[in-house]
């Protein structure tokens, strides 16, 4: 079975419906939850998610939303190293250094995101989702 992570936007895209974004992402958590690939995120994704739907939704709703995506995807720890690595990187954005040394820590071999312009030095494939789509 094929291993991606996913970036928070790629998760905020499904969990927010953000269009023209929505479709990619719905297709690709379609896919998981069909168990034809795997989709991993770092638990910094859930809180991120739990912020940002929080300021849409009332709490009971953000709760029920992220507990039904929990279902969809398997949460990775953000530990000390991957803090390390993110630190010494050269990524701008230390948010998608997290992410990055979480994918690369735990073996993903894709990263998804619709923010491919910050992983330019990535050693691991990095794409859109709706890319991901096409190849799969």
């Amino acid at each position: 079975m094929k291993k991606v992570f996913a970036d928070t936007d790629i998760s905020l895209d499904l969990l927010s419906n953000r269009m023209p974004f929505y479709n990619a992402a719905s297709h690709l958590f379609t896919h998981a939850d069909q168990s034809e690939i795997k989709i991993y995120i770092s638990s910094l994704t859930f809180a991120n998610l739990h912020y940002i739907l929080r300021s849409e939704n009332s709490l009971s709703e953000t709760r029920r939303i992220l507990n039904n995506y929990r279902i969809l995807v398997n949460v990775l720890a953000v530990d000390e190293k991957i803090i390390d690595l993110a630190l010494q990187s050269l990524f701008k954005d230390f948010e998608d250094a997290i992410q990055y040394y979480t994918a690369v820590q735990n073996n993903i071999p894709v990263l998804l995101t619709r923010n491919l312009k910050d992983y330019k030095k990535a050693e691991i494939p990095v794409m859109t989702a709706e890319d991901f789509i096409k190849t799969f």
